[in-house]
């Protein structure tokens, strides 16, 4: 693109700044400095001196961030504050780039604990995906941006929340009990900054709008989102609707011996276009896993540990997430003993893995089960109050992020560069960032 080479000059609360068109093309066309320029980065208007009615301090930080894409920010700024200046220049992606390194396991730091406001214990927190969170406590859920500022909460109204997710930075989605005597329940869209419903996504069976029990969460690329059903009639197993309209697209219902309707977890395989269904002890005595086919109505994949030798409760699956790459579904059990199912392999055992038996100290009294993640290639457990990153691909323990206040993670979420989790005695939740590398 072609810049202009002029010289620009800005008086900010009547304070004088000086500086290139090359310089404020670093903010990008849909800042505050994008729009001050035509399509060729000239100014327009010719005007001498801009004017802009802001904090200097601040805007002196941003305009050397956009010179050297270093962010040295004075003690006596306050950090709300240039996050407040930032968002009004539009620059606040580049403050989160300066600040924060690209996400590794192995190099999170904590930065930050939020205690919460409601009492009792916390049922689920989701990373949103420009570094904020929202955490569930019964029938509330509070929404936090990413300066960790809480906008209005969402209420259920006694109405208890079973899973959230988010749509994108201004939507999330609900799914709640349904209340025998209402007609309620089900799922529902809400604005992430007035807790605002925009609309409900309803069941429809055998042409009736059914009411009805939704629970795990799970969106595909293609904005489709998937839930766990359970309803009076037959509405038991897995619904679809499109994210964008709202409107259901699709049921795979429930087929007989096998759980879909009380699902703990579903995950998309984008790369196999199938959903893997979980529903594991307590739950249900048995666990059992598989892989939805929505295309022909298929279940391509499952496992069950009905039948097997095992009968202790150290060897039953807590939790469980597919790895693609490697072609197996990775399972923990309560003492964090990883375990792995080959996919190729219709109804295979399990091969657990000693290596990663972290757990020899007394549980605590209020143990919370193990729960995993997989992001950019490194794996997740939780377990107590700390959770282990493993590497390689033999899984090997590489870090451990632990801290002593607040008792057992009872859940927790990687998303937006940051990972949040959700402690459950204290209901206090923790965020841990990767620090930006080094400069040479």
């Amino acid at each position: 693109m072609g810049i202009s080479k002029d010289r620009i000059k800005f008086n900010v609360g009547g304070r004088l700044f000086e500086t290139t068109a090359t310089t404020l093309a670093n903010a990008g066309r849909n800042s505050f400095f994008g729009a001050l320029f035509d399509d060729g980065w000239n100014l327009s208007p010719q005007d001498s001196v801009i004017f802009v009615d802001r904090n200097s301090d601040c805007f002196a930080v941003l305009l050397d961030l956009l010179r050297t894409g270093d962010l040295n920010v004075p003690a006596n700024i306050p950090e709300r504050l240039l996050h407040r200046e930032a968002s009004f220049y539009g620059l606040l992606d580049h403050v989160r780039t300066a600040r924060w390194g690209p996400f590794d396991g192995n190099r999170l730091r904590l930065s930050d604990s939020v205690k919460g406001t409601s009492p009792g214990d916390g049922t689920a927190i989701r990373a949103g995906p420009d570094g904020g969170c929202c955490v569930a406590h019964g029938s509330v859920v509070h929404v936090y941006d990413w300066m960790l500022e809480e906008h209005s909460p969402i209420n259920l109204d006694y109405q208890r929340v079973n899973d959230v997710g988010w749509i994108d930075s201004d939507n999330i989605v609900l799914s709640a009990c349904e209340r025998l005597g209402r007609g309620d329940g089900g799922m529902g869209l809400f604005s992430s900054s007035s807790g605002d419903l925009r609309y409900k996504f309803q069941v429809s069976h055998e042409n009736q709008v059914k009411s009805y029990t939704a629970g795990a969460l799970s969106f595909s690329p293609d904005y489709e989102i998937f839930a766990s059903c359970k309803g009076r009639s037959n509405e038991y197993g897995i619904g679809v609707w499109d994210q964008i309209t709202g409107k259901q697209t699709d049921f795979f219902y429930e087929s007989p011996g096998w759980s879909l309707g009380d699902a703990d977890k579903l995950q998309w395989l984008n790369g196999k276009n199938c959903l893997l269904v979980a529903t594991l002890f307590p739950r249900k005595d048995n666990c059992y896993i598989s892989l939805l086919d929505f295309r022909d109505k298929n279940m391509v994949w499952s496992w069950s540990d009905i039948g097997s030798p095992m009968a202790t409760d150290e060897k039953r699956v807590r939790d469980a997430i597919a790895m693609e790459d490697s072609n197996s579904i990775c399972v923990v059990n309560e003492f964090e003993d990883l375990g792995f199912i080959d996919l190729r392999m219709y109804g295979g055992s399990v091969r657990w893995s000693s290596r990663s038996k972290l757990m020899k100290s007394k549980m605590p009294d209020e143990p919370c089960y193990p729960k995993l993640a997989l992001h950019e290639g490194q794996l997740f457990s939780s377990m107590n109050d700390s959770i282990s990153v493993f590497c390689g691909p033999d899984w090997v323990l590489t870090s451990r992020l632990r801290r002593s206040y607040g008792g057992s993670i009872c859940d927790f979420s990687i998303g937006g560069d940051r990972l949040f989790a959700l402690h459950s005695e204290e209901n206090v939740f923790d965020v841990w960032e990767t620090p930006p590398p080094p400069i040479i």
